[in-house]
């Protein structure tokens, strides 16, 4: 086995994780909440859920720059070498983890109070803020993870 393999397993892995996480949470798990739970009820699931979660993409945030210059070091020498496509998908990343740091310190604060008070017109405005934020996140990595099956040459 190469030693790129494992490294490219690893960064593939965690790039699963996160944007398949959103996909779920956006595409399931979210319109089946809402055809189950009340409002209060929705509130206090979501509450439970993004930190079981955040857990995993803090992971992910962590694994995939490490395996990402390490496929750079294995495969291109230096970041100047990297293809174009490649520093796209880096500067992505970076958008994306802002988005993340975004919903992690501010908006699920915000829910987790609201929640707690039973404020539940503004945890429902937090959590629609939460729920574009996620959407924004989803489409990125997805147009990552296109980017990366395609490998353009531009």
């Amino acid at each position: 086995m190469s030693p790129f393999a494992p490294v490219y397993t690893l960064h593939v892995l965690a790039a699963l994780v996160w944007v398949g996480g959103m996909f779920f949470a956006w595409m399931v798990l979210r319109p089946a909440i809402i055809a189950a739970l009340e409002g209060p009820a929705r509130l206090k699931l979501w509450v439970q859920v993004f930190p079981r979660f955040f857990a995993w993409v803090w992971a992910a945030v962590v694994v995939l720059p490490i395996t990402g210059v390490g496929m750079i070091q294995l495969n291109f020498t230096s970041f100047e070498t990297a293809p174009r496509y490649v520093q796209v998908m880096m500067g992505l990343y970076v958008v994306m983890v802002a988005l993340f740091l975004r919903i992690q310190s501010l908006q699920l604060p915000e829910l987790q109070r609201s929640v707690e008070a039973e404020q539940w017109a503004e945890g429902a405005a937090t959590l629609g803020r939460i729920r574009r934020l996620v959407g924004v996140n989803l489409s990125i990595g997805l147009l990552v993870v296109a980017i990366a099956a395609l490998r353009p040459t531009f």
